[in-house]
């Protein structure tokens, strides 16, 4: 997938625990472990905003798009 989570990066650089992140945002521990893994296919704009709110932080911090090299026909 060409989109790869950072989410633990940011957890980590704020000192965070995944179960006080998912109490702040008010999402279901299962469901921010998905997200922290990379196991999810979509997030909700306002699930995103809500974290980046609680690590005082931007969508491109927890978000990073890698390309994937083309495949010659």
């Amino acid at each position: 997938m060409p989109i790869i989570l950072r989410l633990d990066r940011m957890m980590a650089d704020r000192k965070i625990s995944l179960n006080e992140l998912a109490d702040k945002v008010g999402i279901a521990n299962v469901n921010l472990s998905k997200i922290k893994t990379g196991k999810i296919s979509a997030i909700r704009f306002s699930t995103l905003e809500a974290i980046c709110d609680v690590l005082d932080c931007q969508p491109g911090d927890i978000l990073e798009f890698k390309r994937e090299p083309k495949q010659e026909k």
